[in-house]
């Protein structure tokens, strides 16, 4: 009994572990189709049109499906395609992306010459408006199987049997366009990927949407052979997972198709006897997973997209920091101009947490005698600071390249104590664009920060800048194969803070600034599952990235006087060094739970940062900020670019700022002789088509 009980959890365990790596959940359906011997099978997007074509018929059939991808509810139509004397043994067809475009494959008959037969199709998916428009590869190839395209159209793959079962790859100038074409050579030299050993007598092949899986049927084995590619529509590197049987259900194997989301497989039975030429469906446990199910972390996009998350957490921090960083820079570069008006600056929430935070600790932390009353006469400055961050991280041999679009707005608000502290707040609404590959997988981040710093004085011209703060995340996430795609959306949080001493040394008005500076965090990203596509969407865990990077670099600036006001040039250089932790992704199919993890997600890099820009102080209170840098690493580069102001106002003029809801409020209320002139503008944050507004009002001063 025991011997027994053991068999039965091996079995059991062995059960579970087949469907953890996906596989064929079994036959469905079948759907008679009356081509003399059907070869090829095609579905538009949604599936609800199928088409089949076959030897001897000359001509292409058109089904409606009342449910996408469901042959048991196809109905032939009456739209059809013929192409007598263009084709007399059609083994394959093909459309391009939009529908518009049509290409048979046709093996000859009585000595005619294998072609490729291109089609205009003046209504996509409709077979009935095709066109011949031109013939290629007359005479080129014995023995042709079909052919396949990447998911923009730009590569070519010709599977023939001439000599050894090959598949031929060849780049395209433009999308679909078979004109001018350059065969591309394999890593081992050659000009093909031979499969002769694998399947002696193909009938079809096939990609999966995102090109990391090849499939070939033949009538020798009657099987599904399924292969992994490490570069996506590249068979420069194939290897064989194995075969799903498919001899059950069918007498003789033709032509292969998937629904876009791989969850459905179609195979032709292509025997001659009436009673087998149908359509048979299957269903399968993940997207695409015949045998197995796709593995992200091979996925080039998928790493990219992984690690895209974990810098931009990282690039957070340093993009939140430096603008407050620059601002007391700034300060103590201008110590002996500071003239500090009244104004009143007003932060206004619409949350509970942050009232009480405004009302409690706001006060407090600008009060040097710990008392909570904010006086009006008391020196404050306003500032804001907008910065705009291209980069671009170049491919590796596990990611895609990234492009890094940054922009983002700090307002802060400061003062300075009898003890010569500066105290100040900043809050930052900031956007990271990431697009990653070249398929249009992307990342879009939004997120809010609020900064508490801090200047303190040393000694002479020693001071050591501290800042803490919090951040609110909320990233959009796209995962693009070409063909299709699926989109999830995160939430994240993020508490960070940057220590920094600076000393200077001077001769006449040229400052030397030598300084070390250390940035540290922690990010918290919650959990999501990706929609848009039911056998492809990935569902994700929590996941926690550290952060820590020191740094050493030094300033030099100088001033110059002139009448108007004065000028200060800068120029700033950095190193610094990334020793953040590594961090891991857990994530797992939704279909079927199967789980991976991308492991050791880790940026670390030693990077260089060189500035340059310059302090324009003119004599009616203006001051204007800019500054280029250029942060450089292996592969990595990043350029920034910051405009800052500063308006020191009149004592009848003051400003105020207020957040509610998802709405930014700034409004500068003036009095000018007996009149009364009030500014106000909103802008509705976080939103791709964003509200906004200005209003102004003028009233008499009674």
């Amino acid at each position: 009994m025991k011997f027994i009980k053991k068999i039965t959890f091996i079995i059991l365990f062995l059960s579970l572990n087949v469907n953890a790596f996906g596989a064929v959940s079994g036959f469905v359906d079948s759907k008679q189709v009356n081509q003399n011997i059907p070869m090829a099978i095609a579905f538009n997007p949604s599936g609800t049109k199928m088409f089949v074509v076959g030897m001897s018929q000359n001509k292409i059939y058109e089904f409606d499906l009342t449910t996408g991808f469901d042959v048991s509810t196809a109905t032939k139509n009456s739209n059809e395609c013929s192409f007598i004397g263009l084709g007399d043994d059609v083994v394959d067809i093909n459309f391009n992306s939009d529908g518009t475009k049509l290409f048979l494959v046709d093996q000859g008959q009585d000595g005619a010459p294998e072609t490729i037969e291109e089609f205009d199709l003046s209504t996509a998916y409709d077979v009935s408006s095709c066109t011949h428009v031109e013939e290629h590869f007359a005479g080129d190839f014995v023995g042709l199987v079909g052919i396949e395209f990447n998911t923009d159209g730009t590569k070519l793959f010709i599977y023939n049997t001439a000599g050894a079962d090959s598949i031929k790859q060849y780049s395209l100038n433009s999308p679909y366009n078979l004109s001018n074409i350059t065969l591309q050579k394999q890593s081992t030299g050659t000009s093909d990927k031979t499969f002769s050993t694998i399947e002696s007598q193909p009938m079809g092949f096939t990609f999966s949407s995102d090109g990391s899986k090849l499939f070939i049927t033949g009538t020798k084995k009657d099987k599904v052979q399924e292969f992994n590619l490490s570069t996506p529509f590249d068979l420069s590197s194939v290897s064989r997972t194995s075969a799903y049987d498919i001899s059950n259900e069918i007498v003789a194997v033709g032509g292969i198709s998937f629904s876009n989301d791989g969850l459905k497989m179609f195979v032709l039975d292509s025997n001659l006897n009436a009673a087998n030429k149908d359509v048979n469906e299957y269903d399968l446990s993940c997207g695409f997973g015949v045998i197995k199910c796709i593995d992200p972390t091979a996925n080039k996009d998928d790493v990219a997209s992984a690690e895209s998350q974990s810098e931009a957490a990282k690039k957070l921090i340093q993009h939140t920091t430096y603008p407050v960083l620059n601002r007391m820079e700034w300060l103590r570069r201008n110590s002996n101009r500071l003239n500090l008006t009244n104004q009143n600056i007003k932060f206004q929430f619409n949350n509970e947490i942050l009232n009480s935070l405004t009302e409690e600790l706001i006060p407090l932390y600008f009060s040097s005698n710990n008392s909570s009353d904010l006086n009006q006469n008391s020196s404050w400055s306003f500032w804001s600071e907008g910065t705009i961050s291209i980069g671009k991280i170049g491919d590796t041999s596990n990611s895609s390249s990234k492009d890094i679009n940054t922009s983002a707005i700090t307002f802060g608000a400061d003062k300075r104590s009898e003890d010569n502290i500066m105290r100040g707040i900043a809050l930052r609404f900031g956007s990271d664009d990431v697009d990653v590959g070249d398929l249009g997988s992307a990342l879009d981040m939004s997120s809010f920060s609020l900064t508490f710093y801090e200047s303190k004085p040393k000694g002479g011209e020693r001071f050591t800048d501290h800042l803490l703060g919090l951040s609110f995340i909320n990233s959009d996430l796209l995962n693009n194969s070409g063909s299709i795609s699926t989109d999830g959306e995160r939430y994240g949080e993020q508490l960070y803070g940057s220590l920094s001493l600076r000393d200077t040394f001077s001769k006449n008005k040229l400052n030397f600034t030598p300084k070390i500076k250390i940035n540290y965090g922690i990010t918290h990203f919650g959990e999501y599952t990706e929609t848009g596509a039911a056998g492809l969407n990935l569902k994700f865990d929590d996941q926690y990235i550290g952060n820590f990077t020191s740094s050493i670099g030094a300033s030099l600036d100088n001033t110059y006087e002139f009448k108007a006001g004065s000028l200060i040039p800068y120029f700033d250089f950095e190193y610094y060094a990334d020793m953040s932790p590594s961090s891991q992704q857990k994530f797992s199919y939704e279909s079927d739970g199967s789980a991976y993890t991308f492991k050791n997600i880790n940026n670390a890099t030693h990077n260089i940062i060189g500035g340059i820009g310059f302090d324009l102080i003119s004599n009616n209170g203006l001051t204007l900020m800019t500054k280029y840098t250029r942060d450089q690493a292996k592969d990595i580069k990043n350029d920034n670019f910051v405009i800052a102001l500063d308006y020191k106002n009149s004592q009848k003029s003051f400003y105020s700022m207020s957040f509610q809801d998802s709405f930014a409020k700034l409004s500068h209320n003036k009095e000018l002789d007996s009149l009364r002139i009030n500014l106000d503008s909103h802008y509705e944050l976080f939103k791709n088509n964003p509200d906004y507004g200005v209003n102004i009002m003028i009233s008499n001063i009674k």
